[in-house]
């Protein structure tokens, strides 16, 4: 008697970056909510969404496929810890974004190795077993902290404040797109690149929303904002589920 083989995660198309940037940018007001306008502060907001991330987590690995719903709650809750995580390494911790970003690389670059050794295959778009999608997961949750390391070492330390980075990152974005379709780079090189990379875009943009303008924001908010970017997901989720029934 055989076994149906069920993949657990989305296939990455256009929609699939326009939710994730959605997501990743809810992951930054969101985490900047909960530690500074509510005053929760690095440590709690790490705390209570890291348990959220693990339970959260839980449900979606024992469904055993792919539900929108379920994925993206998991990845926004990875989101807004890595803000967290970022932040508590730089301000907390007193390390930097840049010592920050280099530990985070050398993490990734561990974590996609053992990956690989353990599965054979670094493929983001067909999981169908437990281990390879919590290597997954462990992979994005420590991407997402990256690119919010990057993206604040860039607006801040760099001094090229949230409009200049996030045009910057765009071209860089703009280039792996170009890379993909135009050359024979490793899609999986490029996947994780654009992965990184989404993730300080979504993040320089959640600030120049949400921070002061004497800081180069438009003061928007965090509240406003995460809840302008929860809609936007929302949309999103609607969609993708929507194509899921067409594909079922």
């Amino acid at each position: 008697m055989s076994t149906t083989v069920v993949n657990r995660v989305p296939h990455i198309i256009l929609l699939y970056w326009i939710i994730k940037i959605a997501s990743t940018t809810l992951g930054e007001t969101g985490a900047d909510m909960f530690s500074m306008t509510l005053n929760l502060g690095y440590g709690q907001t790490i705390l209570i969404f890291l348990i959220l991330f693990l339970l959260l987590l839980a449900i979606k690995l024992a469904i055993k496929k792919y539900n929108p719903a379920a994925y993206w709650l998991v990845f926004t809750a990875s989101a807004i810890v890595g803000t967290g995580i970022s932040d508590f390494i730089d301000r907390t911790l007193g390390l930097g974004y840049a010592v920050g970003s280099v530990f985070l690389i050398i993490l990734l670059l561990l974590i996609l190795t053992l990956w690989f050794k353990k599965e054979k295959s670094l493929s983001v778009e067909y999981i169908t077993t437990t281990s390879s999608e919590i290597y997954y997961w462990i992979a994005f949750l420590i991407a997402n902290t990256l690119g919010t390391a990057a993206g604040d070492f860039v607006a801040d330390s760099l001094g090229l404040g949230f409009l200049v980075s996030a045009i910057l990152i765009t071209g860089l974005l703009t280039i792996t797109v170009i890379l993909h379709y135009y050359t024979k780079v490793s899609k999986i090189v490029l996947f994780w690149i654009a992965f990184v990379l989404t993730r300080p875009f979504g993040a320089t943009f959640g600030d120049l929303l949400t921070k002061p303008i004497e800081k180069g924001g438009l003061n928007f908010g965090t509240i406003a904002a995460s809840i302008s970017f929860a809609i936007i997901l929302t949309i999103g989720l609607i969609k993708e589920t929507n194509l899921e029934k067409v594909r079922a």
